[in-house]
C-alpha cells in the first residue's frame, strides 16, 4: 500500500459551548490550525503517483475561502466546533473529490491531534 500526506495551515477562533463555563475551552480563543490529509492507494498511477499533490489545492482553497480567520461556530452553524468534529467534516468533503482518502487529522496545539480514519 502507498500512503502520501500533505499539510495545510489556517487560523481561527472557536468556542465550545456545550462545554461548562467554567471550562478553559467555552471562552473565545483561537488556535493555528494543522489540516493533514492521507491518501493511500494499492498501485500508483500512470504518473507513478498515488495522487499528484498539487490536485489537493482544492482542499487548500476550500481551507483558505471557508476557515482561515473566521469564527467556525458561525461556520458551521452550531457549538461543537471540535478538532474530532472538523477531521470528519474535512474528510468527507475531501472523500468526495478524491477516492483514495482515508484519514484526516488537525492539530489544534503542537501537542495534540485528532484524527478521522473510517
Amino acid at each position: 500500500m502507498y500512503t502520501i500526506r500533505k499539510q495545510f495551515t489556517f487560523s481561527a477562533s472557536h468556542q465550545l459551548l456545550n462545554m461548562p463555563d467554567t471550562h478553559q475551552c467555552y471562552r473565545l480563543h483561537g488556535h493555528n490550525y494543522i489540516v493533514e490529509v492521507e491518501l493511500q492507494a494499492e498501485a500508483l498511477n500512470r504518473y507513478g503517483f498515488v495522487r499528484d499533490y498539487h490536485d489537493l489545492d482544492d482542499l487548500k482553497k476550500y481551507i483558505d475561502d471557508t476557515l482561515d480567520h473566521r469564527h467556525l461556530n458561525e461556520v458551521f452553524g452550531h457549538d461543537d466546533t471540535t478538532a474530532e468534529f472538523m477531521s470528519k467534516f474535512l474528510y468527507d468533503w475531501a472523500k468526495e473529490k478524491w477516492p483514495e482518502v482515508c484519514a484526516m487529522r488537525i492539530s489544534e496545539t503542537p501537542k495534540t491531534w485528532a484524527e478521522y480514519r473510517p
